[in-house]
């Protein structure tokens, strides 16, 4: 990929990833895996382009491992390359699980829209409504649909280590979705419900309390009732307080500074995730992340006009808080224009991995990727991720 088409997917890609501390580049020199690729129906020029945006792994400064699903009416294409982890050079798991970040907001979403659908809450009520002993009046006129497209206002909530060095040195620290909430709402509004949009996890965190509320239940056995079971989804989970990943596996790695100057690569496949919870901890698979997309995008998880909310930004006049850029994201989703299309989707960004589900809204194309990024939760787009969304799509406009 050229450097303006990099430069280009770079701003207009807002699919989700959170940003973190930047990290250098890595110095340390790793011998490439071949690209593992199963047989395809995608065009062959699709087919070549899928193909060499994952090879070259692992690299030190960009990924371990990259693991790809095209599907759709348009054709299927299945990939992977890179290592299971850097000690042994075994292959890459093409059916590994893995961390898929904020991807779990999509889950979050629909749970949230089938609720709404039994009438067991109502998305122009408050948050305060169903919470009135964690919502302060300060906060009392958020809405359920705000929480759900980033428009509450409701600031982060306080976590230890700014540095990526501190966040490395709290990874097993434990978390509670009340006490992150308390912390976020402590502080003043960032503005007005509605204004504004900030994408943050905290209005999720609040939303998975929201379920937890109205069904007497816990947030991850009713995502698993009403998403994972009747899905078939049985490599996917919420990890609560363990901080491994279970089941078979590709490590993650990311880039540290040396003590002696210099960089290197650290495994940091076991990292707790109890500060994303209902917006970013559950762990996957490519394959079940491309059954969880064509059922969504099919309408048969979140049924009747509910689907649309996941297909609907907020109106024009609301801008992105701090930038004035448009609003992207919808109640779980984000859109962009790739290829002369409109793709919707989802990435999320776990120390170590890099996810993204996406795909048009008539499924003539799907797309599910896991990049074991050495940088997943830096300040730009992972280049193999990049690739590989460009290859599936093709590019943004052109300014």
């Amino acid at each position: 990929m050229n450097a303006r088409t990099r430069t280009l997917l770079a701003a207009a890609l807002v699919l989700g990833v959170a940003a973190g501390p930047a990290a250098p580049a890595a110095s340390a020199h790793v011998a490439a895996a071949p690209a593992h690729t199963r047989t395809h129906t995608v065009p062959e020029a699709d087919a070549a382009a899928l193909s060499a945006a994952i090879s070259g792994l692992p690299a030190a400064d960009d990924a371990t491992a990259a693991l790809v699903r095209v599907g759709g009416t348009d054709g299927s294409w299945r990939g992977s390359s890179g290592v299971h982890d850097l000690a042994s050079g075994r292959p890459a798991d093409p059916a590994a699980r893995f961390r898929a970040g904020s991807v779990t907001k999509v889950f979050t979403a629909a749970a949230v829209l089938q609720l709404a659908g039994e009438r067991k809450l109502d998305l122009d009520r408050t948050a305060r409504h169903y919470l009135p002993d964690l919502i302060p009046a300060a906060y009392g006129r958020v809405t359920v649909r705000q929480l759900l497209n980033h428009t509450s206002g409701i600031p982060a909530a306080d976590l230890p280590g700014d540095t990526l060095e501190e966040a490395y040195a709290h990874r097993f620290d434990l978390h509670t979705p009340r006490g992150m909430v308390a912390s976020a709402l402590a502080k003043d509004p960032e503005f007005e419900p509605g204004r504004s949009q900030h994408y943050l996890n905290i209005g999720y965190t609040v939303l998975g309390l929201l379920m937890e509320k109205v069904t007497g239940d816990s947030y991850a056995h009713q995502v698993g009732e009403r998403i994972l079971r009747p899905l078939g989804l049985r490599s996917t989970s919420f990890p609560g307080s363990d901080p491994g990943i279970r089941g078979p596996h590709n490590h993650g790695y990311q880039v540290f500074d040396s003590p002696g100057g210099g960089t290197e690569l650290r495994d940091v496949t076991v990292w707790g995730v109890t500060g994303s919870w209902a917006a970013g901890d559950i762990i996957s698979t490519t394959a079940d992340l491309e059954r969880f997309t064509r059922a969504l995008f099919a309408g048969k998880v979140v049924r009747g006009p509910l689907l649309e909310e996941m297909f609907t930004l907020p109106d024009a006049s609301v801008r992105t808080y701090m930038t004035g850029s448009p609003a992207q994201y919808s109640a779980g989703l984000s859109m962009l224009t790739l290829g002369g299309r409109e793709v919707w989707g989802k990435s999320g960004g776990r120390w170590g991995y890099n996810t993204a589900v996406a795909a048009t809204r008539d499924l003539s194309r799907t797309l599910v990727y896991s990049v074991n990024s050495t940088d997943a939760k830096g300040q730009g787009m992972n280049a193999t991720a990049k690739d590989v969304m460009v290859a599936a799509f093709g590019p943004p406009p052109a300014e």
